[in-house]
C-alpha cells in the first residue's frame, strides 16, 4: 500500500488534531512541519510520531518544504488569509491538498486555489468533516432511502459561543481571519443542509446582528446571522450561525418532507408507519463539542487518502464540491451586508 508523506503548514490547535487523523488513516503519515514559529524536531517527532518513527522535518521557509520531493500532500492549517497563497503555492509545487474551512476569504481567492489544483492536477480535501460525522452520514441514509419523502424544509443551525476561553478567539475577533458568523464557524451548518437538500440553490438572503455582551465586544463584524435559501426544486432552507450564544454547543438539525420529519436525533417516517404522535430515535454520536479532537477528520482524510490511490476526486468534500458552499456563503455575507437583498444564482461567483 503506498504510504503517503505530508507537510503540515501552521501549528496550531487545529494542526494537533489533524496530526493524529492523518497517522490514524491506513496510507497517511505526518513526514514535515512548516510553522512561522521556532518549533524542536525531536520533540515534535517524539509527540506524534514515536522515537521508532522517522524524524519529522520542520521548516521555517515554506517554499523549502514545499520543494521536498518526499512529500506529497499539503495540510494547511494556517490562518484563514494566508489559505489563498498557500494553497496556489502547494498546488504549483504538485503536492495535494488538505485544507481546513474556510477555503479562502472570497470568491475570487476559491476560484484561484481550484483553478490551481486543476492546472496542476492535484486533489483536495476541505475540511467540511461534519459530512462524515455520524450525526450527517445516519440522517443523510434515511433521506437516501426516501423515508422523509421529498423534503421541501430544511433548518441546519449552529451555535457555538467562541469567547475568550475558546483558542479560537485570539485571530477570530479580527474581520481579515473571521470574516462572518457563517463563515468562521456557521459554515459547517449550512454546507450540511446543503449536503441533505441539495446545491441548487436559486435565491440566498441573510441578515445579521450581535450581542451586546461585553464578552463579544472585540469581534470586528456581526456574530449571528441567519440566512434564508431558495433551493430550484422549490424548497427552502434555513441556517443560522450564532457564535455569540452562551449555552452549550448545539448543531440544531431539523428537515421536513412529504413523507416524515427528523429533528435532531429524533425522526417520524409515515413510510415506516412509525406513532406521529410520539418521535422515534435514531442511534448515531451527535455533534455535541466544538473541540477539533472530536471532529470525525480520521473517516475524511481515510476517505481522501483512498480518492488518491483511486485517482479520483473524493467524496463530499472534493474543492470542487467545497467551492459551491462557499460560493453560497459569500453570497449571503453580501446580502447580509445590504440589509438581506436577494442574491440570485446568476451572481453566486460575482460575488468577492
Amino acid at each position: 500500500m503506498k504510504k503517503y508523506n505530508v507537510g503540515m503548514i501552521g501549528y496550531g490547535w487545529a494542526a494537533a488534531a489533524h496530526i493524529a487523523a492523518i497517522n490514524a488513516t491506513k496510507q497517511g503519515q505526518v513526514r514535515a512541519v512548516y510553522s512561522s514559529r521556532p518549533q524542536d524536531a525531536a520533540l515534535l517527532t517524539q509527540k506524534h510520531s514515536g522515537n521508532s518513527a522517522p524524524a519529522i522535518q520542520v521548516y521555517q521557509d515554506l517554499d523549502q518544504m514545499l520543494a521536498d520531493p518526499s512529500l506529497d500532500v499539503v495540510d494547511i492549517t494556517s490562518y484563514p488569509s494566508e489559505h489563498r497563497d498557500q494553497a496556489v503555492a502547494a498546488a504549483n509545487a504538485k503536492k495535494h491538498i488538505i485544507l481546513e474551512k474556510p477555503m479562502a476569504n472570497s470568491a475570487t481567492e476559491v476560484a484561484d486555489i481550484v483553478a490551481a489544483a486543476s492546472a496542476n492536477g492535484v486533489m483536495g480535501c476541505v475540511c467540511f468533516e461534519c459530512r462524515f460525522s455520524s450525526q450527517f452520514q445516519s440522517i443523510k441514509a434515511v433521506v437516501d432511502e426516501g423515508l422523509l419523502g421529498q423534503l421541501h424544509y430544511g433548518e441546519i443551525d449552529y451555535y457555538h459561543g467562541i469567547g475568550p476561553w475558546y483558542g479560537q478567539f485570539r485571530w477570530n475577533t479580527f474581520k481579515k481571519e473571521g470574516g462572518s458568523a457563517l463563515l468562521t464557524a456557521g459554515c459547517h451548518a449550512l454546507d450540511a443542509l446543503l449536503m441533505l437538500m441539495g446545491t441548487e440553490v436559486e435565491s440566498v438572503s441573510s441578515m445579521s446582528t450581535r450581542s451586546q455582551s461585553d464578552i463579544f465586544a472585540p469581534y470586528e463584524y456581526d456574530t449571528s446571522s441567519v440566512t434564508i435559501l431558495r433551493f430550484k426544486n422549490g424548497a427552502i432552507g434555513k441556517t443560522a450561525a450564532i457564535v455569540d450564544c452562551l449555552q452549550p454547543y448545539y448543531f440544531h438539525t431539523h428537515l421536513v418532507g412529504s413523507q416524515g420529519s427528523i429533528l435532531d436525533n429524533k425522526f417520524h417516517s409515515q413510510k415506516l408507519k412509525t406513532d406521529k404522535g410520539h418521535w422515534s430515535e435514531l442511534a448515531m454520536k451527535m455533534l455535541d463539542s466544538g473541540d477539533v479532537s472530536d471532529h470525525p477528520y480520521q473517516s475524511q482524510f481515510q476517505a481522501f487518502f483512498d480518492a488518491l490511490d483511486a485517482g479520483v476526486e473524493m467524496p463530499l468534500t472534493s474543492f470542487s464540491e467545497a467551492a459551491k458552499t462557499f460560493a453560497i456563503i459569500f453570497a449571503a455575507d453580501a446580502s447580509a451586508a445590504n440589509a438581506g437583498q436577494c442574491v440570485t444564482a446568476t451572481s453566486f461567483q460575482k460575488v468577492t
